[in-house]
């Protein structure tokens, strides 16, 4: 069913035993953040605390379970979203025929014509509350890692409207507070806020801002999910809450809003200004994104509902909250994709260690040779597949989700000489591996299972080598280096920091050994991460490499992925290299003493102790080799 604000969603998830609240004051400042780090990473419940040090409980962790989720889009599980989508564009997309074929529909073009957004001449009850002069300070705004700018609001959904066209825009943007009625927009130039701003630049006019915060908790998803752009937000609201959004107009600008959102900010960006310094920001890369420059968003008035609680999330090194939107998107966007552009798509996934972009993975059903080439052709240029960095396809009897199981498929059926395609687009502007802004290569995998026509030479792989690992020290730097046996996958780490070309003298040294018909695939991280730990490893280098500048070829069929730190190679970095994030020694510590007096079950470590290596430059957020 649907949710009348967060308090309802709140009652529901305590009713199924999702939910801890936390009755002792917790700080907003760091300590929340690294609390809910703890808990989110180990599977816990959402989080209440009921004690900010403002007159707002925080909720946090809301969506951080798949049966939360499901919840949240009012679904007994998320494939149920799924499912439903896939029916109605059947039924909508196979309508040729005779008359009564097409009047069969009818239902269902009815229930879509119910579920449109509508706006209503009353207040809602966002309205209850009204600050004519706001101050921004009211709320328990978080600050989640020590090297973040300042405090930031982490779930806003920003609105605005196009001033040519009067097209809406719900999306979410991270908004840095600067003192008690401005913050920072953080409008990423590929996104249609983006999009919008320029165009009231070009108007010469103050544009119109509000920002809702909770209400419904399938809003969030809503405005986190990839949409096509124009395509309203509250319409993919309506239908998987099975209920219209009801809006209503703001208190000081014509923009109109959900009526039972917990929390309404008001406000105008005003293009003439100058930009303002945003960032650092901890990530949900697992890397600071790093200051910039970004538009000043004025605050107006304040509105809530009279039992209003503010809502959060941290990102960070995943898996993390966000990981369980992206699973949400998997489902409910294959059908779109499937009937709409890429009929021969399975299924697709997003790993979490390829934070979305980094890498996702597509399962067709393959039916003409070069068909697996086709699809990654077509799919770079999709939408915010536009993003992708690596691009899989895959096709036959495979769990695209058993990770061990794929990379054995992929080897068993990709000739690296001819399978790989490389190219070079935009990337995500948080992506710090390219030496471009927002610009760099990609790769696109074709690990289909090759029909008559497509040629794969594939290399012996009967040797014989012993699962484990060594140390190493030969001129080249190597620690750790990691043989799996049964995916022919070589994981060594490098100690650039001592050594620059420690990069350049593994290649050469993998070329002179005899490794024809034992190794595939040779990734390459820094010597302080985990060669066993793969989770880590693929992280790493799925976010430390440009496909283009990183991967060569070893021989015809053995390639090197240089996954390390760039910042450490001879002649540097042409841009600012960033740290990883994690919660500074005090804010640990601190947290450790207090655990028993929050009542929240056993003891949890830190997951900031377990990636401490990784760290450099005492954790700053920009890293100085």
């Amino acid at each position: 069913m649907p949710f009348s604000g967060l308090s309802d969603f709140i009652d529901q998830l305590e009713n199924k035993g999702e939910l801890t609240r936390i009755r002792a004051f917790v700080d907003p400042v760091l300590e929340i953040a690294e609390i809910t780090d703890r808990v989110s990473k180990n599977g816990g419940k959402a989080l209440l605390f009921e004690n900010t040090g403002t007159g707002f409980p925080l909720l946090i962790n809301a969506f951080g379970s798949e049966k939360r989720m499901a919840m949240a889009m009012s679904r007994k599980d998320l494939d149920d979203a799924g499912l439903e989508i896939v029916t109605l564009f059947e039924k909508i997309t196979g309508t040729q025929g005779n008359l009564f074929k097409k009047l069969s529909v009818l239902p269902d073009l009815n229930r879509i014509s119910g579920i449109l957004p509508a706006r209503s001449g009353r207040k809602g009850i966002c309205q209850q509350v009204i600050h004519r002069d706001p101050d921004l300070a009211i709320f328990p705004v978080l600050k989640c890692w020590p090297h973040d700018g300042g405090r930031f609001v982490t779930l806003p959904m920003v609105h605005t409207v196009h001033p040519v066209t009067g097209k809406t825009n719900v999306g979410m943007y991270r908004m840095q507070i600067l003192d008690k009625n401005t913050t920072a927009m953080h409008w990423q130039r590929h996104k249609t806020g983006a999009n919008h701003f320029e165009a009231w630049k070009k108007s010469g006019k103050r544009m119109p801002v509000s920002v809702t915060l909770g209400g419904d908790p399938v809003y969030t998803y809503a405005a986190t999910a990839p949409l096509p752009e124009n395509i309203d937000e509250y319409l993919l609201a309506g239908f998987l809450r099975n209920k219209k959004v009801r809006l209503v107009k703001c208190i000081t600008n014509d923009i109109y809003v959900p009526f039972d959102a917990d929390i309404v900010i008001e406000g105008f960006v005003d293009p003439a200004e100058e930009p303002v310094w945003e960032g650092p920001f901890g990530d949900h890369t697992g890397f600071y994104s790093l200051a910039d420059w970004y538009p000043r968003f004025h605050v107006t008035c304040i509105t809530h509902s009279e039992r209003a609680v503010y809502p959060a999330t941290i990102v960070g090194i995943p898996p993390m909250e966000d990981a369980l939107l992206a699973r949400a998107s998997e489902k409910i966007f294959l059908a779109p994709i499937k009937l709409s552009m890429q009929p021969e798509v399975e299924d697709f996934h997003m790993p979490d260690a390829g934070i979305a972009h980094n890498l996702v993975i597509v399962k067709i059903d393959k039916t003409y040779p070069g068909q697996g080439k086709k699809v990654i052709s077509s799919l770079f240029g999709a939408g915010q597949m536009m993003f992708t960095k690596y691009l899989l396809v895959v096709s036959g009897d495979i769990d695209i989700r058993n990770y061990r199981s794929l990379i054995l498929h992929v080897l068993e059926n990709t000739d690296f000489r001819q399978d790989l395609l490389f190219g070079e687009g935009p990337l995500d502007v948080l992506d710090h591996s390219s030496d471009t802004f927002s610009l760099g290569g990609k790769l696109g995998i074709d690990g289909t299972i090759k029909m008559e026509g497509e040629v794969i030479r594939k290399p012996g792989l009967n040797a014989d080598i012993s699962t484990g690992s060594y140390q190493n020290s030969n001129p080249s730097g190597q620690r750790n280096l990691n043989l799996l046996r049964d995916i022919q996958v070589a994981v060594v780490g490098l100690n650039q920091s001592e050594n620059p070309l420690a990069v350049e003298k593994s290649k050469e040294w993998f070329r002179k050994e005899d490794f024809k018909g034992i190794l595939r695939l040779i990734l390459a991280v820094d010597h302080n991460a985990d060669a066993f730990d793969m989770f880590t490893v693929a992280w790493q280098v799925l976010g430390n490499s440009d496909p283009k500048r990183d991967i060569d070829y070893i021989s015809d069929n053995i390639i090197f992925i240089d996954g390390t730190i760039k910042a450490f190679r001879e002649g540097g970095f042409p841009r600012r290299w960033p740290n990883i994030v994690r919660s500074s020694e005090e804010t640990i510590k601190n947290t450790d003493q207090k655990w028993d007096s929050l009542e929240i079950g056993p003891f949890i470590p830190s997951p900031s102790l377990n990636h401490s290596l990784l760290s450099y430059a005492g954790n700053d957020e920009v890293m100085v080799p």
